[in-house]
């Protein structure tokens, strides 16, 4: 229930009636009697109702007109007191909706007296109101007397009277559309046939209507007809009325009650024929006026504008256009066009005000501007109502600045205070700088040109809040403040892009929902023509065209003429708010045009931004060029032109920073103030937020903050980051503490702006990148040719983009490291190379580290595109660019060195492309990271990449910038093939997999497989590769290079060649070694003689090495020695092979030649090699001979078995026992003999060699100078002593023509000299009897020919008499040295050994060979011991050339050299004799030793009576053993010949007796010289020669009666002498007297008695019958005269004399009968 119908409200409301009854019938009690009674009557009816009824109030309503009579009456009468207390209860009867409709009536008629009366006014209005607002009863005629009582109240003489009537008539004006409102509500469902209205009914035609809307109706157009100063149609009964309130009055129906005049045709009528023309019409006086025009020149005077009409319509219109634009489309254009007019520069500054007002509230409505925009800017022949709102909002702004307006021409003072250091004026002069107690505060302002407009705070963002407008009760035109209209206008501009861009880009953000939910795609080209992949035409994409359409040409209407404006506000603006309002503008028309694929207007925007960001003027092409694009168009409004207003350079802002400005010369500093730094936070925010849309424009906004950063200052750090640092050069950036604070933020804005671009799509991501790497070039032109920093910002931010965009990096890897490649990279300043090379070693570095999806591991590709750039650096020369990507690539080894698979070759080859001309520290680096790889990495790369390192490893080795390293990489290169022999299987599975793929690649394209070493298998190609490179380090130019390539090239195929195929060794032989023995001859040959002073820096260089020459022979040493290792080593591999012979040929070859080398170490060495090869026992002669030897003669793939090239299964091992290695063949068993042969072949060749090797080099040279080369010793020991070896494999076949080859080289090389520098150490010192070590081998050569012969057949014993010359030969040595040639030799004694002139040319010494010449007669002596008897020794007078020769140092005897020798010569010749007489004597018939004989006898002879004095200084114990020596002869003589004599010839008898005979006294003659006296005595050996002569005269073998005469005269002849003597003596004694007699004298008598002591010894040994009486009485005779001797003086004679007497005592017998004396006699 309702609060007026609960039962207690009924009850109080019947109460208070009765009360307001009781009270009339009091007040009229006296003066109006009806009054009361009528009241009093009331009462009773009131109370009966009350009984009656249950529905009191029904009851009350229908009989309304009696209760209400009472007090109706009551107000006739006029009294105030009554008439208030009647019309107070008639208000609460209303109030209980309790009045029926003739009632109202009633109590309308009674109102409307009381207003003719002009009674209670206020009371009436309020009646009134509650009459017609409670309840809906007053109708038609009532309700409009009602309210034209309201109207007529309203024009009283009583102010407060009008106002409430004003509010009262809106308040009724208001109900009578509502109760329409609830009528329609009430009857909405009931739905009738809308009877068709006649375009020209007549107005009165409303029988359509309902009850209530033809009361609105009536109403309405009666306000229309008031307000035209026409008849009001209904409200009947009107005096006066305005026209402001009836404006106001239609303006408010038609602004709260739109959806009646919408939904009712009737309404609508009235609206387009009635208001509109109205409005027209009042419009016209505003129209026509021009402020400032003289009346007197136009014939008509012209209706001032009358600013409260004015301002009405204005509002009216604001409403039409707002609520009834869909109905009004024709009339709102023509108000539109009004408004726009009305900014005109020629009408008054409040019309102007009130017109931008206006426009505000359009410009807040997005959705009514998108309206004008289809009805008119997109309709043909239209008016561009919505391009002329916005041009007509950027002239107005233009008119601001241009005509200072009348209002505020006062206010502006001149300016005359000087811009003192770039501050804003001061303070008393300018406008904007208000005093305030000492400070100063600015007042947001625009300025321009002088123009000085502050800004006022005017509206709320989003709300067109008006001021003027709301000026209802002002009938003067305000004056407008200054400013006021800008502010507005202002305004306008923000609220209409910020209404625009938040429709469109709602509806934008919609659509594309829509679009992806039906999963349609659509493209958004650059092109506004074609937005849309026309192939699906569903009902939705049509929509979207219309849709696009409009929001197209919504922006392209309006963009030109914001863009004026704001770049005008932009400029003048000296507020930080507003200038950020202005930027926020800009940028989201920026980003709309560009979401909207509108280039021009997106490109113009943000150009005008970028110009904000750079000082004034700045000369930036890319805007400019833009710029000028623009501005050469002018946009025509309506005959009004809108130019783009440049910027001004005097805007008064505070200079926050100076720097110096980006460009090619040098031009002073640039200031950038506080608004610069503003714009450019607000181009970073778009680059931020709208980089997807920004499309080709990234090259304006990257070129404007390129510049801003450089003038600020900021440099790039690592990862492309920009933080502040300084240039080096130029007046250094000056920036304020505002600024400083700033940069950090705006560093890391910066940042942001590109880590965002990872949220770009791939389009945009490209904008982005072609736009840097535009940039950088024009930066990279700038740098050229100066050395002035240049600007790196493009290229930091080409590697920041590219660090965030990894997860797709690679879209944009070839733009990106291209540009980076082949234009920063290469360009000539060193500062912008640097950051290319950083830059792109960076992002390679990155992205290798990111994680990928899917994994790097798994794409293979993306690898080899990150890592390519990384090689291309290789072709730029720049070495700080190579030394980056060194780094890199060292960076990425320690980081992903294990994962990089594929990639390998790409770093492997970056190593490998540096040259040696590239620098120390480049090639230093280089091998660092080729160091790590070999150390770490090997077993994490492909296998095939193996052989680029071995190449890579190689090519260090080449490089001649740094010894170290070349020696280094050749260490490399042993752990690399030391890697290769453990991993053996798995790399060699791995590469044959590898080949198997490649093969087949090959043969489906038809092609061959090429790669070096074909035919062998891919692992054994590996190691050819490494051997063939370390063959080329072993010919580098530098010496210990090559000496430690050497090293490593046979140490490897010393411990790994096991590992190769079989039929790989061929090549290993051929093209690896034999082609670096050619190599190394042919460089050692040619090598240069001249001397090498230092061996760089302070090294001395050895004087052994100190010629190229010198430094190639140890080369040429190393390498062949390695090759006859090889040879040596892996015979039992080699043998096998189809070409073993022709191999061992080339060596021999190389072999030769090198031992013929003018080079003494190279010579000796080569005879090393041929040592070491030779020392080769074949396998099938081998101890340890394998049950299967190699078969020789069969094809290699037989002989490899089981293990042919293509097997993989090969064995591993790195033993070599012979064993092992044969049993890796299982060839066919062959029979031996075959080896025997082939072996003989290769021995043959082999001693061929040795014989050439030989035979030159130890035949004299022809001509003699300084320079002759001569043989060594050392190399003519090693020469000689190879033959042993060599003979034991050839002797089955030696010959005597060899054995010939063979003496002379023999000879040749005992003959050589040497030189005198090398004498000391080869030379013992010459008192030493020790043989040179050439001599002992020279001599061990014949001793083991000599038992080969021995043990050999009957027919090499011929051979004996040769080695016996050749002997003998060298015994002949002894005393006399052979001659070299021409050779000058000198005694050893007589060469100067040159240790001071060390350089000087040697002299040349002959050995001292009477050592060696000893030695050869032992040997001699022994073999002769032994082959005495062999028949070639007796036929070829073996013993006869032995007793020839000796007895040429036996002749010389004291002359001899050395004394050794003869004494030797004399044992050997008694050997010699012992064993070769009893064979003479045996062949005595033959006649063989006829010869012999004399040659025998003479040398007998010689030796015994020498010619040679000794020497004086000769000692007695000396002398003493040389006299036993030749009592050894005689000796000899006696036991070995004179026995034999029968066998004998009688001549060699003979001689043989005479020399006895002579030694048995020495002196013969009677006359002595002095000579001989001065020969000392050979007492014992006279005694020797008396005793032999004496046992051999009375031997009793005595064969002819010859014989013992020859003795027995020789006796005879004796003992006279000494009796002869000794008489001689005695005399020449007795006559001297005291004188004593001279030395010889008395040295003969003394001889003289020994001989007779030794006579007598003789004879008593000798047998008593072999010597006759004669003798025995000559020798008795004697004694007489001994006696005699007894007085000499001569201590000496007599104690010879003494011995000679004793021996006399057995002749002393007791005298006996006549028949001993008989006997005796005859005795």
């Amino acid at each position: 229930m309702s609060g007026t119908s609960s039962p207690e409200a009924v009850k109080k409301l019947l109460e208070n009636m009765q009360g307001d009854l009781r009270g009339l019938s009091l007040e009229c009690r006296k003066k109006f009697p009806p009054v009361k009674e009528a009241a009093e009557s009331g009462i009773i009816k009131v109370k009966t109702i009350a009984a009656r009824n249950t529905d009191i109030l029904a009851a009350l309503k229908e009989n309304s007109s009696e209760v209400v009579q009472p007090f109706l009456m009551g107000c006739g009468t006029k009294e105030p007191k009554i008439t208030q207390l009647c019309l107070a209860a008639i208000q609460r009867l209303m109030s209980h909706e309790v009045v029926s409709e003739a009632a109202a009536g009633n109590i309308i008629n009674m109102l409307w007296q009381l207003m003719e009366n002009s009674l209670e006014e206020l009371k009436l209005l309020q009646t009134v109101l509650v009459l017609l607002t409670t309840n809906t009863v007053v109708h038609d005629e009532a309700l409009s007397k009602a309210i034209v009582l309201c109207f007529r109240l309203h024009f009283t003489k009583d102010n407060i009277t009008n106002n409430t009537a004003a509010a009262t008539v809106r308040q009724v004006v208001t109900v009578v559309f509502e109760r329409v409102v609830a009528e329609d509500e009430r009857y909405k469902d009931i739905i009738e046939q809308p009877v068709a209205v006649q375009g020209n009914s007549n107005r009165r035609s409303v029988s359509t209507l309902k009850p209530c809307a033809k009361d609105a109706y009536m109403l309405f157009q009666d306000l229309c007809q008031l307000v035209n100063a026409d008849a009001p149609y209904w409200l009947v009964g009107m005096t006066e009325m305005t026209r402001t309130f009836g404006l106001e009055l239609l303006e408010s129906v038609l602004n709260d009650f739109p959806q009646v005049f919408l939904q009712h045709q009737e309404f609508s009528f009235l609206l387009k024929e009635r208001v509109c023309p109205l409005v027209i019409k009042l419009f016209s006086p505003n129209i026509k006026f021009r402020q400032g025009s003289s009346t007197s020149s136009s014939p008509a005077p012209v209706e001032k504008p009358y600013f409260p009409i004015c301002m009405r319509l204005l509002r009216v219109v604001s409403v039409l256009i707002k609520q009834f634009y869909s109905l009004l489309v024709t009339e709102c254009e023509i108000f539109l066009s009004l408004l726009v007019k009305f900014l005109d520069a020629d009408k008054p500054q409040w019309l102007r005000a009130v017109a931008v007002e206006s426009i505000h509230r359009l410009c807040v409505q997005p959705q009514l501007l998108r309206s004008f925009c289809q009805s008119y800017d997109m309709k043909q022949h239209s008016t561009k109502v919505f391009r002329d709102i916005v041009n007509a909002l950027g002239s107005f702004i233009q008119s601001l600045f241009l005509v200072p307006s009348t209002g505020n021409t006062s206010v502006t003072p001149n300016q005359t205070g000087s811009n003192a250091s770039g501050s804003t004026g001061s303070a008393q002069t300018n406008p904007g700088v208000l005093g305030m107690g000492g400070g100063a505060t600015v007042l947001p302002a625009f300025e321009y040109r002088g123009t000085w407009i502050p800004i006022l705070n005017v509206t709320v963002q989003g709300s067109a809040k008006a001021t003027y407008l709301e000026m209802l009760d002002k009938v003067e035109p305000p004056t407008i403040p200054e400013g006021y209209a800008m502010s507005v206008a202002f305004h306008c501009l923000l609220d209409l892009v910020r209404g625009i861009t938040t429709m469109i880009e709602g509806e934008l953000g919609e659509a594309e929902t829509g679009s992806q939910s039906t999963a349609e795609t659509t493209s958004l080209p650059a092109q506004s023509s074609e937005h849309q992949d026309l192939q699906s035409l569903s009902d939705q994409s049509d929509k979207e065209l219309v849709s696009r359409a409009v929001w197209e040409e919504m922006v392209n209407a309006c963009w030109c003429g914001l863009l004026a404006a704001l770049s005008l506000l932009l400029d003048a603006s000296t507020d930080e708010a507003a200038t950020e309002n202005i930027l926020k503008a800009e940028l989201t028309m920026a980003a709309l045009c560009g979401r909207l694929g509108l280039v021009t207007s997106r490109d113009a925007f943000i150009t005008a931004i970028c110009k904000g960001s750079l000082p004034p003027h700045y000369a930036l092409t890319v805007l400019n060029s833009t710029t000028a694009a623009l501005s050469s168009k002018s946009y025509s409004i309506q005959g009004q032109n809108v130019q783009m207003i440049s910027p001004s350079s005097e805007s008064h802002q505070q200079v926050v920073a100076v720097g110096q400005p980006l460009a090619l010369q040098p031009q002073g500093t640039v200031m950038l103030t506080s608004k610069n730094i503003q714009c450019m936070r607000t181009l970073l925010n778009l680059a931020h937020c709208h980089g997807a849309v920004l499309g080709t424009s990234w090259q304006l906004v990257l070129a404007t903050l390129q510049h801003l950063v450089w003038i600020l200052g900021l440099k790039p750090g690592v990862g492309g980051a920009l933080k502040p640092g300084r240039a080096v050069e130029g007046p250094s950036t000056v920036l304020t503490t505002a600024v400083m604070t700033d940069l950090p933020v705006i560093s890391s804005i910066l940042s942001r702006l590109f880590e965002s671009s990872q949220y770009l799509d791939d389009v945009s991501l490209h904008h982005l990148i072609n736009a840097l790497c535009s940039l950088s070039l024009e930066a990279m032109d700038m740098a050229y040719g100066n050395n002035k920093e240049p600007s790196l910002f493009a290229v930091a931010k080409l590697l920041e983009t590219g660090l965030v965009n990894m997860h797709r990096i690679e879209i944009l890897w070839r733009p990106l490291t291209g540009h980076l490649l082949e234009k920063v990279c290469q360009h000539p300043n060193s500062r912008m190379r640097e950051w290319g090379a950083e830059a792109l070693t960076s992002l390679i570095k990155a992205g290798l580290t990111f994680s990928h999806d899917p994994p790097l591991s798994q794409n293979q590709r993306l690898q080899l595109l990150l890592l390519n750039p990384l090689k291309e650096l290789s072709n730029i020369s720049h070495p700080d660019i190579r030394i980056k990507q060194l780094e890199c690539v060292l960076q990425i080894l320690q980081s992903q060195g294990d994962s990089l698979g594929p990639g390998w070759p790409l770093v492997l080859g970056v190593m490998g492309a540096i040259r040696s001309d590239q620098g120390e520290s480049l090639i230093r680096t280089a091998f660092q990271c080729l160091q790590l790889v070999v150390t770490d990495f090997l077993p994490t790369m492909p296998c095939t990449c193996l052989q680029i390192v071995v190449e890579v490893a190689g090519s260090f080795g080449l490089h001649n910038q740094e010894l170290n390293i070349s020696l280094t990489s050749i260490g490399l290169l042993w752990n690399i093939s030391d890697y290769f022999f453990q991993r053996g299987e798995i790399i060699e599975k791995e590469l044959n997999k590898e080949e198997a793929v490649l093969q087949k690649q090959a043969e489906e394209k038809g092609v061959v497989l090429n790669r070096p070493f074909h035919p062998a298998p891919p692992f054994d190609c590996l190691w050819l590769c490494l051997y063939a490179k370390l063959g080329e380090l072993c010919v580098d130019p530098r010496p210990a290079v090559r000496k430690s390539a050497g090293q490593t090239l046979f140490s490897t195929i010393g411990a790994h060649g096991t590992l190769l195929q079989h039929s790989t060794w061929h090549t290993v032989i051929w093209k690896v070694l034999f082609h670096l023995l050619d190599r190394v001859r042919e460089s050692s040959t040619t090598a240069d003689k001249e001397k090498i002073e230092s061996g760089g820096g302070n090294i001395l260089i050895h004087h052994s090495r100190d010629t190229a020459e010198k430094q190639w022979a140890e080369t040429w040493v190393l390498t062949l020695a390695g090759v006859a290792r090889i040879f040596n080593t892996r015979r039992y591999l080699l043998q096998p092979l189809g070409d073993f012979s022709q191999a061992w040929d080339v060596l021999l070859d190389h072999i030769q030649s090198a031992a013929l080398s003018k080079n003494n170490e190279v010579s000796l060495a080569a005879l090393k090699s041929f040592q070491e090869i030779l020392q080769i026992v074949s396998p099938a002669r081998d101890s340890e001979k394998p049950d299967t030897p190699p078969a020789i003669n069969v094809s290699v793939p037989v002989v490899v078995g089981a293990t042919t090239a293509t097997s993989l299964g090969r064995s591993f091992m790195r033993t070599d026992s012979i064993g092992e290695r044969m049993g890796r063949y299982s060839g066919a068993e062959l029979p031996a003999v075959t080896d025997e042969i082939e072996d003989l072949n290769l021995w043959w060749a082999a001693w061929n060699s040795w014989y050439r090797i030989g035979s030159e080099s130890t035949k004299p040279p022809i001509t003699c100078d300084k320079l002759t080369f001569i043989p060594s010793q050392p190399f003519l020991t090693a020469l000689i002593q190879i033959f042993p070896a060599l003979y034991q494999h050839i002797k089955t076949g030696f010959s005597m023509d060899d054995l010939q080859k063979l003496g002379i080289i023999l000879h040749g090389a005992v003959s050589v000299p040497i030189s005198s520098d090398a004498s000391p150490f080869i030379l013992p010192s010459y008192t030493e009897a020790v043989l040179t070590s050439l001599q002992e081998a020279v001599l061990t050569a014949l001793d083991v020919l000599q038992k080969a012969i021995c043990v050999g057949s009957e027919n090499m014993q011929i051979m004996y008499p040769a080695i016996f010359d050749q002997l003998l030969a060298f015994v002949e040595f002894s005393c006399k040295p052979p001659q070299y040639g021409q050779l000058e030799t000198k005694h050893i004694a007589n060469a100067k050994y040159n240790q001071i002139q060390l350089f000087a040319p040697a002299e040349w010494v002959a050995l001292n060979y009477v050592p060696f010449a000893e030695r050869s007669l032992e040997v001699v002596v022994d073999l002769y011991q032994k082959t005495a008897c062999h028949k070639a020794v007796v036929n070829e007078k073996v013993l006869q050339n032995i007793i020839k020769t000796l007895r040429i140092p036996l002749s010389l005897k004291y002359s001899c050299p050395s004394e050794s020798t003869w004494k030797l010569a004399v044992s050997s010749l008694l050997k010699v004799l012992s064993i070769g007489l009893p064979v003479a004597r045996q062949h005595a018939s033959s006649g063989k030793f006829d010869s012999m004989w004399p040659e025998l006898a003479n040398t007998f002879e010689d030796f015994l009576f020498t010619k040679s004095a000794p020497p004086d200084n000769l000692s007695i114990q000396e002398f003493q053993k040389n006299e036993s020596i030749d009592v050894e002869v005689v000796q000899l003589i006696s036991t070995e010949i004179l026995p034999y004599a029968n066998f004998i010839p009688k001549e060699f008898v003979g001689q043989i007796m005479t020399m006895l005979n002579k030694g048995s006294i020495h002196s013969q003659s009677s006359s002595f010289t002095e000579a001989e006296i001065d020969i000392r005595l050979r007492e014992e050996f006279s005694k020797v020669c008396f005793e032999t002569l004496l046992q051999f005269s009375f031997s009793n073998k005595v064969t002819t009666p010859q014989e013992g005469y020859i003795s027995r005269m020789a006796l005879s002849v004796l003992l006279k002498r000494s009796q002869d003597v000794l008489h001689r003596y005695i005399e020449d004694e007795r006559l001297s007297g005291k004188c004593p007699l001279p030395r010889q004298q008395v040295t003969e008598i003394i001889f003289v008695l020994k001989a007779v002591s030794t006579l007598i010894d003789s004879l008593k040994k000798t047998q008593p019958e072999n010597v006759d009486a004669n003798t025995w009485a000559q020798v008795i005779a004697l004694y007489p005269t001994l006696v005699e001797c007894i007085t000499c003086s001569s201590s000496e004679v007599c104690s010879a004399l003494k011995e000679a007497l004793v021996p006399f005592k057995d002749f002393m017998h007791p005298p006996a009968s006549k028949n001993t004396c008989l006997r005796l006699g005859m005795s």
